[in-house]
């Protein structure tokens, strides 16, 4: 990327859940294109790594405690970064959990976890960040993450799937209402693939149904055996996000396959089918 095709050559970038994968690959790298970033994450000594890391290497970066759980705290954010920075170029809704199990097993607290990090953290980013993006009258950019699971279907990962639909859904009309309003703020929808993190080690499935390690350790060996160096799925996610792109994939051919599967699925009208890849992941005979 060139300086001429990098807007990013300057600026404040706010990541949230950028303690760990993917947001703290988006957040150095958003550091090597020339942004001050805003690393926030609920575990403070995570998002202090993560920026002392940035630092170390020359960059300009500062740590923030952050519950995107709560409304409050993403408007006391954007706040704090408005009044410390004066503006914010990129904003990206990052956080989220993965939560596995049947729909019915899943406990309360979790299911409401899952709700209220992935899907309302990024309504209430927006809800924060947006009015004064939109008052600056600067060309900004907000990256909402989803997945190719916003557009799948999924046994036992229902909590994270319904929520990856939400965001997608909402970024599509998030981009719409900035054409009605004819502002200068990007929309992006960030769909990773499988991208190597921690997402679905042992320790992030807490409070999830106790059958639900085996499935755990399933996507986390296939991750570990499949998944795209993080490095570069965030280089790639950060040029289409410059780029001005609304779809923000890092493996096309798993977007067009699963994107393929959605509208088949719609123009057939059938009921869902277990696949003989779902059955063989979920330790079913085909």
């Amino acid at each position: 990327m060139s300086n001429n095709e990098n807007p990013f050559a300057g600026g404040v970038a706010v990541i949230t859940g950028a303690g760990s994968g993917i947001g703290a690959g988006l957040a150095r790298r958003a550091s090597e294109l020339g942004m001050t970033v805003v690393v926030t994450d609920i575990n403070g000594v995570a998002a202090e790594s993560v920026a002392a890391g940035i630092s170390d290497k020359g960059g300009k970066a500062e740590a923030l405690v952050v519950d995107v759980s709560q409304p409050a705290e993403l408007d006391r954010l954007a706040e704090t970064v408005f009044d410390r920075h004066g503006g914010v170029r990129l904003l990206i809704n990052n956080a989220g959990i993965e939560t596995l199990g049947f729909a019915w097993e899943i406990p309360i607290a979790r299911w409401e976890a899952t709700l209220n990090i992935n899907l309302h953290g990024v309504v209430h980013g927006v809800r924060a960040f947006v009015p004064r993006m939109l008052a600056s009258g600067e060309e900004c950019w907000v990256a909402n993450l989803s997945s190719v699971g916003g557009f799948g279907q999924m046994p036992t990962q229902s909590a994270y799937t319904v929520t990856k639909h939400a965001v997608q859904s909402l970024s599509e009309c998030l981009y719409l209402e900035m054409q009605v309003k004819q502002a200068p703020i990007n929309v992006c929808s960030i769909i990773p693939g499988m991208l190597k993190t921690a997402i679905f080690d042992a320790d992030q499935g807490e409070g999830e149904p106790d059958d639900a390690a085996r499935h755990r350790k399933t996507m986390h060996d296939m991750m570990a055996a499949y998944g795209m160096d993080l490095a570069e799925g965030c280089r790639i996610i950060m040029d289409k996000i410059a780029a001005r792109e609304f779809w923000v994939d890092t493996q096309p051919e798993m977007t067009d396959q699963l994107v393929g599967g959605r509208i088949a699925f719609f123009q057939s009208r059938q009921a869902p089918v277990l696949s003989d890849q779902v059955k063989q992941l979920l330790g079913m005979e085909s």
